[in-house]
């Protein structure tokens, strides 16, 4: 294995250790283990398909036998293919020629002339790629994800009733509830989870130009479409009849922009809890071996969160172009976009060592109450919308104008509030209200929006 310490990727170097989770959905040793698995597969079925005269079923034994060569597939199987490969300079008919060997070596040379019957390279990629990303997805980065949605549910809900300061355009505004605040991010990134957990991913297997030919002049009495239906479903994929040589991925494309979207999201977290903690609204906890600088001691610097948003970018700015690239094909196919698909795998890995990232530092910090306090009752003057909004109720037309003309640019205190309201033309029962409002008890819903269910 390469010293990470020479490598040029992050991935394959600082980060292997958090990237190294993907190694067996996405390496090249597991793309050569999803092509040999679905070659076997569908020497199976074909062996099932009572049409096919020529090929007699395969039994249960053989079968177990067969399926053997992808389920025990190591090191020393990767590097025979990467050998016939580097004769034939194709790497699916080298995956054909070692599964002619494995069928050799069991007496089974009879099968060698079925592995890839019919077939395009094409039928075995899409399929391959498509699971290994289905399967990536499922088992690790929903997982993750899980993880950071539960910890900013309880960030939530811990927080539902803590006021805090508003700032909109960078300016204070009308209080909520730091709960509250965890609350929009909370539904934000769990209606993107539930719509990629229900995305499905399509997959083909119908030949060299889409159409059968070379299946329906060996077997014209065949029903290939329900064959190939089958096939595809077995791997919970959905069947797509209607493709050139190469199956279109607009499926794999909806899922890498259902991940720039959650991506999105959590950069957008980042850079809140960047500057919640820029603010002294959060604070970080303190790991006595760590350093936040090399010359101010002090510092505790919130690398996680700036880590997470840079890998969020760079997995957005590598899904996006694999999503545009593979949904373009001239004509029936060429080979532009089996380069680029390689690298979905790449875009996931910034995307895990971000997640990451996101629940290490979201697990280091908690809420400054006393900050948070101090700092809204800093700002009595975003008590005026509260103000403005009464004298509306008690029929003032000139109510904005004239609690702009008192307040706009000016930082109130309680006494200069309460000089406002005891001067206003108002029920008494609503100057009562405002008399008891305060910027911490001026937070509407929000303590009842950061109480999740």
């Amino acid at each position: 294995m390469p010293d990470p310490l020479n490598s040029i990727s992050t991935l394959d170097g600082r980060y292997s250790k958090e990237a190294s989770i993907l190694s067996n959905y996405f390496s090249e040793s597991a793309l050569m283990r999803y092509r040999v698995m679905i070659e076997v597969e569908y020497l199976i079925s074909l062996s099932k398909e009572k049409g096919v005269l020529d090929l007699p079923l395969i039994n249960n034994n053989v079968q177990g036998l067969l399926r053997k060569i992808y389920q025990k597939f190591d090191s020393i199987s990767a590097r025979r293919i990467k050998k016939i490969e580097s004769l034939t300079n194709h790497d699916v008919k080298a995956v054909e020629i070692f599964i002619a060997e494995k069928l050799k070596k069991m007496n089974k040379t009879k099968l060698v002339p079925w592995i890839h019957f019919g077939l395009t390279s094409e039928d075995i990629n899409n399929i391959s790629y498509t699971i290994m990303w289905k399967d990536g997805i499922k088992n690790i980065y929903l997982e993750k994800l899980k993880i950071i949605l539960k910890a900013i549910k309880s960030l939530s809900s811990k927080n539902s009733k803590q006021a805090m300061l508003s700032l909109t355009h960078g300016q204070p505004a009308t209080p909520t509830t730091f709960g509250k605040e965890m609350a929009v991010y909370f539904s934000r990134i769990n209606k993107q989870y539930k719509t990629l957990k229900e995305l499905q991913l399509d997959g083909k297997i119908n030949g060299a130009t889409g159409s059968w030919a070379a299946h329906v002049v060996a077997y014209p009495k065949v029903d290939w479409l329900r064959f190939s239906e089958k096939f595809v479903k077995r791997f919970d994929l959905r069947h797509n009849t209607l493709t050139t040589q190469i199956e279109p991925h607009d499926s794999l494309a909806e899922q890498y922009h259902a991940l720039c979207r959650i991506n999105s999201i959590l950069i957008d977290f980042s850079n809140d809890m960047w500057f919640y903690i820029s603010r002294g609204i959060l604070v970080q906890k303190k790991v006595s071996t760590e350093t936040g600088s090399s010359t101010m001691p002090h510092k505790i610097n919130p690398i996680h969160f700036e880590n997470a948003e840079g890998n969020c970018g760079l997995a957005n700015t590598l899904l996006l172009h694999i999503a545009s690239k593979l949904t373009i094909s001239r004509m029936q196919r060429d080979l532009s976009g089996s380069t680029v698909i390689r690298n979905q795998g790449v875009a996931m890995g910034y995307c895990v060592v971000a997640l990451n990232n996101l629940i290490k530092g979201v697990s280091r910090v908690k809420v400054n109450k006393q900050r948070t306090s101090s700092e809204l009752n800093s700002h009595w003057e975003v008590l005026t919308e509260a103000i403005q909004t009464i004298l509306r109720k008690n029929g003032h037309s000139d109510a904005y104008e004239k609690i702009k003309n008192l307040t706009r640019g000016e930082s109130l205190n309680k006494n200069n509030i309460r000089e406002i309201i005891t001067s206003l033309n108002i029920t008494d029962k609503d100057k009562n209200v405002l008399i008891n409002l305060t910027p911490e008890n001026y937070t509407g819903l929000s303590s009842v929006l950061g109480k999740l269910r």
